[in-house]
Formats: C-alpha cells, sequence, structure tokens
C-alpha cells in the first residue's frame, strides 16, 4: 500500500470574495520529490502556507502521514517560504545557533544540517557578504534544523545564477536518501523536471493535473497543456 506524508482533501482558501485555493487535493508519496507547479497568482505559495501552518485554511483538511494536522506536526515539517530571515551580522554556524534556541533544539544537528547544505567550510564569513546561493542555502538549513520528515519548499530557485541553480538542485536530489520527503513549487519548469518524481499543476487554485513524471515525459508541453486548457 502507498505511504504517503501528505495529503490535502477539497483544501480551500479564501481572502474576502476571492477564491486563492479552491478544493486542492493533493497526494505526496513518502520518500519522493513532488512539484507543484503554476502561472504565477495560481495558489501555490497559498496552499505551502496552510500545509506549514502559516494560514488557517477556510475549508478541507490536511493529513501528515495519514493523520489530521495538528500543530504537533510543525515538529514534523521544515519550510523555506519566501526569502529566508536570516542575520546579515552573524556567520552560518550563529544563524543556525540562535533558532536552536528559538525553537529549544539541540545545537548539535548544527554541523549536520552545514555539510548537508555544502555550508560547513564558511568559516567567520557573514551571511551578509553570502552569494543569494549562499543565503538559499542557509535559509534552506534552518528549515532542517529539526530534522522534519517533510520539507516544503517554496520557489527555491528565485533569483539564483546558474551555478546556485545547479547546487542548489544537488542539495534537494539528495534529501529522499536522507528519509525527507519533499515538496517544492516553482515556475521554473526546466529545473523541476530534474529533480521531481510527481508533479501537481494548480491555475486559478484548482488542482488540474496531478501524476508521475517519467524521464522522457516533456514537463513544459504538459504545463501548458493543462494550463491553456483551463483558461478557456
Amino acid at each position: 500500500m502507498q505511504k504517503y506524508s501528505l495529503e490535502t482533501k477539497n483544501l480551500c482558501k479564501h481572502f474576502g470574495k476571492q477564491q486563492a485555493v479552491n478544493n486542492v487535493s493533493l497526494k505526496v508519496q513518502t520518500g519522493t520529490i513532488y512539484g507543484l507547479l503554476g502561472p504565477n497568482g495560481a495558489g501555490k505559495t497559498t496552499t505551502l502556507k496552510m500545509i506549514s501552518g502559516l494560514l488557517h485554511s477556510s475549508s478541507g483538511e490536511i493529513l501528515i502521514d495519514g493523520e489530521k494536522w495538528e500543530r504537533k506536526h510543525l515538529e514534523e515539517i521544515g519550510a523555506l517560504i519566501e526569502a529566508p530571515a536570516l542575520y546579515g551580522n552573524l556567520t552560518a554556524k550563529e544563524n543556525l545557533l540562535v533558532h536552536t534556541k528559538l525553537m529549544g533544539l539541540s545545537k548539535k544537528s548544527i554541523n549536520d544540517v552545514l555539510e548537508t547544505v555544502d555550508l560547513k567550510n564558511t568559516g567567520k564569513k557573514l551571511s551578509s557578504h553570502f552569494s543569494m546561493g549562499m543565503k538559499q542555502r542557509l535559509g534552506m538549513a534552518i528549515s532542517l534544523l529539526g530534522n522534519p520528515k517533510l520539507l516544503i519548499l517554496d520557489e527555491p530557485t528565485n533569483g539564483l545564477d546558474p551555478i546556485g541553480i545547479q547546487e542548489l538542485r544537488e542539495v534537494i536530489r539528495s534529501f529522499p536518501n536522507k528519509g525527507i520527503t519533499v515538496i517544492v513549487s516553482s515556475h521554473v519548469l526546466t529545473e523541476i523536471s530534474q529533480i521531481v518524481d510527481h508533479v501537481g499543476i494548480i491555475s486559478d487554485g484548482l488542482l488540474r493535473y496531478q501524476g508521475a513524471l517519467s524521464q522522457e515525459e516533456d514537463l513544459e508541453a504538459l504545463f501548458m497543456k493543462v494550463v491553456r486548457e483551463a483558461r478557456k
């Protein structure tokens, strides 16, 4: 029987009269990377914010490992949504130390997460002097501190140069082997196609497509077909 780290059932969110997310039912298999795709304003970030507890849903359900979402599940979820909140006057290790104290975690995991995101040798360099890619990886390290089972990444390659994108891609690919299921949103289809096992395509708040992605499949063609049909 297939295990799902994350499921949503008819998940909805409205802001006043605007329906931002409309009956979205995701199925994210354990030990995989799931790509949540859609045009800007499609409802991707709103969906991820509800899963990570940053927004309350208007209706519907969120299940974590088959259990209805509760605050306790936040211990199993790591999230990097929008730009990471970093202390520019601190080093990578000092940034992580602050977060372990805020989260009530042991500082023993700091070196492990720095190694995972390849920032272990940044020494005394302040995070304000990091490249955009290094800042994204530090934000990812913060989201990994609690040893999450599910990692949520919202547009993690935004603003990165090709080298930064490649480095981040390799880091994300490594997570399932470490026991971490990943759901990543993006509108950069070429990048997503190289790392994900399954995709969901949202347009105008509705989940228009969900399925496995084979290496032979043309993701851009699939995406354009789904979005264009949704706009008819």
